[in-house]
């Protein structure tokens, strides 16, 4: 086994190989002379995390097993796969119109104190604050957490989800003060975004106004299905969403976990008509408890990962691992901000693996690129194929290479 220290100094002496002097004395070179130069800084992942509640008449369960895997959710956040994290979270519902036909007219609902805007941060008794996102350092967190999830039953029975994220996380409410009704504040500069929706039903949404859909009481039809050709595509959402920018005018990196309504056996969406004492009601293939096919909620996902690791059914007995999974979808970034990194041909990062063993990347390797710090960003390592992150990472290091 070849020897690691003199391994480093032999890669580090390589970046100049016969060259007559050394890159430290070339005019400008900000490469350290000494070995005892301060190592580079792994600075924390900052995500903002946004979760998608349904709260339609039919939640009420849902909502509380979300509720009660939450420790788990959080354990695996705080976890980190190796490196330290910073993240808030914030609610907001399905509900932004409904539009709806019965007693021989139609009636046309705005659900205006929702509609994307974050929800009120609960106190230990339930009642509403002036809050209205949760800070990872919160002493009371998972407390207030379980109390924002619990969104009730009296929201709109035609779930927008995408149309709710749309307005949560552009202006004028992603620009609006919170003192103000508007999300202001939420979305950090250098934070990625994870959105998590957790819906029985179909998404609904449209940019229309009034929407195009009109729903029935006819439990044997799914018409946002039926008529999704007059909803807006998909595609349009996905595309205003890798189109954000923060604050300072740089990419946002989103991420879409969904707990929706799709096969418990196969995530696929499939509709189905269920007989019922009731009557005959529409669900999604083999997910009992759910209301609708699942076709545009599992097209989202797909849209985001193509291996749907980002999709899981509503109708599990339980979503703690459905939750852990989606920890590590906002932990395993596949970049790191690094402070104090004079030149990227001198750093290694070395990853443990599930397993313990470590894995060294480097720039010169072609195991890592690097992206230089802006007045408004730091400077970014971004892990190639070579050297991918993974969900069971146990540490991630830096550290610097030079030469005496």
């Amino acid at each position: 086994m070849k020897n690691p220290t003199r391994a480093s100094v032999l890669l580090a002496a390589a970046l100049w190989g016969a060259a007559c002097s050394s890159p430290v004395e070339e005019p400008g070179s900000t490469l350290p002379g000494r070995c005892q130069a301060e190592a580079p800084l792994i600075s924390a992942q900052k995500t903002d995390i946004l979760f998608v509640i349904d709260n339609s008449g039919s939640m009420a369960e849902e909502q509380a097993a979300i509720a009660t895997e939450l420790p788990a959710f959080l354990n695996e956040l705080r976890q980190g796969n190796g490196v330290v994290q910073d993240f808030r979270v914030g609610v907001i519902t399905t509900s932004v119109y409904q539009r709806a036909y019965y007693d021989n007219q139609e009636h046309l609902t705005f659900y205006a104190d929702q509609s994307g805007r974050l929800q009120p941060v609960p106190d230990l008794q339930g009642r509403p604050t002036a809050m209205r996102f949760l800070e990872e350092d919160d002493p009371e967190l998972l407390s207030r957490f379980r109390l924002l999830v619990r969104q009730g039953t009296e929201g709109s029975g035609q779930e927008t989800p995408f149309e709710a994220v749309r307005l949560a996380v552009t202006a004028p409410l992603a620009t609006t003060p919170v003192e103000e009704g508007g999300n202001g504040g939420f979305l950090r500069d250098g934070a990625r975004l994870l959105v998590v929706v957790v819906s029985d039903e179909e998404d609904c949404s449209s940019l229309e106004r009034p929407p195009p859909v009109t729903l029935t009481q006819d439990t044997s039809r799914d018409l946002c299905s039926e008529q999704a050709h007059l909803l807006t595509p998909v595609e349009e959402y996905v595309r205003l969403l890798r189109n954000l920018v923060d604050g300072q005018g740089e990419p946002r990196e989103v991420l879409w976990a969904t707990i929706g309504p799709v096969a418990l056996g196969d995530k696929r969406a499939e509709l189905v008509v269920d007989q019922t004492p009731e009557g005959p009601v529409v669900r999604n293939a083999d997910c009992p408890t759910s209301f609708g096919p699942g076709y545009r909620q599992r097209e989202m996902a797909a849209l985001f990962d193509t291996g749907l690791k980002n999709l899981d059914s509503i109708c599990r007995a339980s979503y703690r691992d459905t939750l852990v999974d989606i920890a590590t979808l906002a932990t395993t970034a596949q970049s790191i901000e690094v402070v104090n990194l004079p030149d990227p041909r001198l750093v290694q990062v070395q990853v443990t693996r599930g397993d313990g063993t470590v894995q060294t990347c480097s720039v010169p390797g072609g195991d890592l690129t690097y992206e230089p710090s802006t007045a408004q960003r730091g400077a970014r390592l971004y892990f190639q194929s070579s050297c991918p992150r993974r969900a069971n990472d146990q540490k991630v290091e830096v550290k610097l290479l030079c030469v005496d």
